[in-house]
């Protein structure tokens, strides 16, 4: 279809109002119509590009939406429609709304809701901040939903955290009120209690099956459709989300995204990876780190941008490799597909690594029917740290998918990525997405460095909005052209695809003279049969700086040797090995063997804190 008969054919079914949008959407960018998209989720985004999420929720809220019915969440064996789902989030608004709460603008004076920002609409929270508390679950997504509906700014608070991060979280952000689910009530009043919080339950959501959602929340009139957000067009640059990134540096920063910032990031998601309504995604990410942080790729890339689209997401309670292959076979058994057969999954390097041992644990039989199934899969992604080549290899062998590897962080959420359709390329994370610059950053700051290495700076649509209260922090993180810093060194190869090296604070050693990237080193050593796990570092050392030193999870197999007695592997054992894929300068001098890697939610390794362990044993 052209994008002229596209707009005709719109044009008849959208209201005068969306009409110019999608005008304009068409005349700007016709690429961003999918062909591939059912012809109504088509018109709703094809309508919404200028606009943010919340005109999706309006669409959707309307009689006669043919995404009003569709599964938006799964999660404990029941289903959820996006019809349930919004009607929650209605409720929720009019809760939130209907409370008397105080608002802290930025000039720090108490405001009521009806005079912040020239707002009137009575009930408008004016950008109050709630946190919200619950698990991966429709509850969560509804309480999100309802914060931004009544215009306010949502702060996900994590289920496992030291209460002195939390108070430090709830203090800064100023939380005005804490939405949380019954199963936290208990602790969250005590947390409430503490703090100037008020506290109320998130009403829970009916199923698709359940006795209440036979009466029809979206009846005519039960919601104002027209009235969501009835000044989007005003209120995309406010504050919707604050993230808190991880205090290894410090306490924990708040990252203040807008609903612009949001409303970009996961149409740039949607139209990269030909997110469509037909997709299932199988989520078991963390929705928040242990310190308080949501994350990113489970809220972003797997959560927001498939509704955005109108696609289904299902929630596993916890990662599990026996339950991951069991819903892969059940929706692809031998004979056909299940109508509810799972399309699309993302996950951390680590979780792949996992699901491998799980294959090679099954027996013959069970192997050919799980690669079967895995393999009509339509898409994999892999981030959040570097998939080592191996097992990027290995996966590719059993299931056929080249892993999809992308690079974002909290700040932007995903900037880079390779393509859906094109070359995937080993140990680079692709190239930027439409829209989005990246730069490398000499370490003087003073142009790209001629080596071609140094810090990468991303300037980006979804770019958040600022530090929350942090604004010298805030300024020091862009360059005075509004690129922002991302703290990582990189590179970019001959093909224009970025490489990744590692934090310039962690992963970027300075061992005589060279600066080294950790991972490049650790990506190499993971080739060897022997090493399961691997972390490599630099530790202080009084002649060149900093030494190669390399962490090692012994295979099981090698471990078998250390029960007689003799190291699983030796320093020299490895270097010889390593002598003809490394440089002699980047060869580890220093070798440590353990049982495990301690690695956070994320599967994350936390150098800095291991650096300090290790350098402190060695009395270096």
């Amino acid at each position: 279809m052209s994008s002229t008969s596209t707009f005709k054919a719109l044009n008849n079914h959208l209201k005068p109002s969306l009409r110019l949008k999608a005008l304009c959407s068409l005349t700007l960018s016709p690429a961003k119509i999918n062909p591939f998209l059912p012809f109504s989720h088509s018109r709703l985004l094809s309508s919404l590009h200028s606009g943010s999420l919340m005109d999706v929720l309006k669409e959707v809220a309307k009689e006669g939406s043919a995404t009003r019915d569709g599964v938006a969440i799964r999660a404990d064996q029941k289903s959820y429609s996006y019809k349930q789902l919004i009607s929650s989030a209605w409720r929720i608004s009019s809760l939130l709304s209907g409370t008397d709460l105080n608002v802290n603008n930025e000039a720090g004076k108490n405001v009521t809701p009806a005079s912040v920002s020239g707002v009137s609409r009575h009930g408008h929270l004016g950008g109050a901040c709630i946190g919200i508390v619950a698990k991966p679950s429709a509850e969560f997504v509804a309480g999100i939903l309802g914060t931004w509906l009544s215009g306010g700014v949502a702060v996900p608070l994590a289920l496992s955290y030291p209460e002195a991060e939390l108070l430090h979280v709830m203090t800064d952000s100023d939380i005005s009120m804490i939405l949380s689910t019954e199963d936290h009530q208990e602790l969250m009043q005590n947390i409430a209690a503490k703090t100037a919080a008020q506290f109320s339950l998130i009403p829970s959501v009916s199923s698709i099956y359940s006795e209440e959602s036979a009466v029809d929340h979206l009846q005519t009139g039960a919601i104002d459709a027209d009235g969501i957000l009835c000044n989007t067009e005003n209120s995309n640059e406010n504050p919707a989300l604050i993230v808190y990134t991880s205090g290894t540096t410090g306490k924990p920063k708040g990252v203040v995204h807008t609903h612009k910032s949001i409303s970009a990031q996961v149409q740039t998601l949607a139209n990269a990876w030909e997110y469509t309504s037909a997709d299932q995604f199988l989520h078991c990410l963390p929705l928040h780190h242990i310190l308080l942080l949501i994350h990113v790729h489970g809220l972003f890339n797997a959560l927001l941008a498939p509704l955005y689209v109108g696609s289904t997401v299902e929630f596993l309670p916890k990662f599990s490799v026996r339950g991951i292959w069991q819903r892969w076979r059940e929706s692809y058994p031998t004979h056909g597909k299940a109508d509810d057969c799972i399309t699309v999954f993302t996950g951390v390097p680590t979780m792949y690594t996992r699901l491998i041992q799980g294959y090679e644990a099954m027996d013959p039989a069970l192997q050919e029917t799980s690669a079967t199934a895995a393999k009509q899969l339509r898409l994999m992604m892999c981030g959040s740290s570097a998939l080592p080549v191996p097992v990027m290899q290995q996966w590719q062998t059993i299931t056929g998918h080249r892993l999809l590897e992308r690079y974002g962080m909290t700040e932007f959420v995903m900037a880079i990525s390779n393509p859906l359709k094109g070359e995937r390329k080993a140990g680079t994370v692709g190239k930027p997405f439409p829209g989005v610059e990246v730069r490398i950053l000499a370490e003087d700051e003073s142009g790209t460095d001629t080596t071609g290495v140094g810090e990468l700076c991303v300037r980006s649509p979804s770019l958040f909005k600022e530090y929350w209260r942090l604004p010298e922090v805030t300024k020091a993180s862009f360059t005075d052209d509004g690129f922002f810093k991302t703290g990582d060194a990189g590179k970019a190869d001959e093909d224009g695809y970025y490489i990744i090296l590692g934090r310039t604070s962690a992963d970027i050693m300075k061992v005589g003279g060279y600066k080294l990237s950790a991972l490049e080193i650790e990506s190499v050593l993971l080739e060897h049969p022997t090493v399961e796990e691997c972390c490599v570092l630099g530790l202080p050392d009084k002649d060149y700086g900093e030494a190669v030193s390399a962490i090692i999870v012994p295979a099981a197999e090698a471990k078998k040797r250390e029960e007689e007695s003799r190291p699983a592997i030796s320093l020299e054992e490895l270097c010889s090995w390593a002598q003809h894929k490394l440089a002699p300068y980047k060869l580890p001098t220093r070798l440590f063997l353990w049982d495990s890697l301690p690695r956070n939610a994320m599967g994350k390794v936390n150098k800095k804190e291991m650096k300090k362990k290790l350098a402190a044993e060695q009395d270096v």
